[in-house]
């Protein structure tokens, strides 16, 4: 009996990391080496992704010959369809929604997530002509609280959210064991599981020690956190001027980086947002 029984339509949620590159793959390999009719794979840009995760992206499809759908938010069109090539590198999209917001998102108030990745998807596949799917993100066995938090809100929208990997009891060691053998990978460092630099290069959602580090190494991956930040102290919002407010700014973050010479322990729970992989 196959661990994976897909059902569509369906969009697959691909957020350009190893756990979601490892279930495409599984997939893959049970539907003989080909993607179910109606089943959609769909990675939602938000311009700042790292290169790496972009190369990643376009490696899975390319190497494994599948149809990934490159989306990004567009302020007119709901969504626009990019590729490798024409994706954006420096925030643009990201950029446009806080303009268009006029406050910074934050840990409560998570339109970044909402806006850039939630509604693109759904409105793609609204495009399709579907009204009730089925939603595949890659949560392993081994994540039971982001699971439980999952199957929480299924209840809420147009999409019913399944996690094949932990249905399959897949864990953090399957997905390691897998891309050590694989002919490519994804060219950023793991951590215990993690890719401190996967998703949003600096995400406020990644803890402080997560931040320092990532700016001790990347120092300018500073500089587009910083504009926000500052661009929007003469906005209406008094409280929309930071991404968060129990912890220094970003600009202070980047010269606490600079002054200490040894790294800092990585945050053990860098998981609050659904976009981490």
């Amino acid at each position: 009996m196959s661990l994976y029984n897909i059902k569509t339509p369906g969009l697959l949620s691909f957020s350009g990391g190893r756990t979601s590159g490892f279930m495409l793959r599984e997939i893959l390999d049970t539907y003989n080496n080909t993607i179910p009719e109606q089943l959609y794979v769909v990675f939602a840009n938000t311009g700042k992704e790292m290169p790496q995760t972009l190369d990643f992206v376009r490696d899975c499809g390319e190497k494994w010959n599948v149809k990934i759908y490159w989306l990004e938010w567009h302020e007119t069109e709901k969504f626009i369809e990019v590729n490798h090539n024409s994706a954006s590198r420096n925030g643009e999209p990201y950029d446009k929604l806080i303009d268009k917001r006029k406050f910074l998102p934050n840990p409560v108030t998570r339109y970044c997530t909402s806006e850039l990745k939630i509604r693109v998807m759904k409105d793609f596949m609204m495009s399709k002509g579907h009204k009730k799917w089925f939603n595949y993100v890659g949560l392993r066995y081994d994540e039971p609280h982001r699971v439980a938090r999952l199957n929480k809100a299924k209840q809420k929208e147009r999409w019913d959210s399944e996690a094949p990997l932990h249905t399959a009891k897949k864990s953090v060691r399957d997905v390691a064991s897998f891309w050590e053998k694989n002919d490519f990978d994804l060219k950023l460092p793991g951590v215990k599981g993690k890719t401190p630099l996967g998703n949003c290069d600096l995400c406020f959602l990644k803890g402080k020690n997560t931040i320092l580090n990532i700016l001790k190494n990347y120092p300018e991956k500073a500089q587009w956190w910083m504009d926000q930040e500052k661009k929007q102290l003469g906005t209406k919002s008094k409280d929309g001027f930071l991404f968060r407010h129990d912890r220094p700014k970003y600009e202070t973050l980047l010269e606490i980086s600079k002054s200490q010479l040894d790294l800092f322990e990585f945050d053990k729970a860098d998981d609050a947002c659904f976009c981490h992989d």
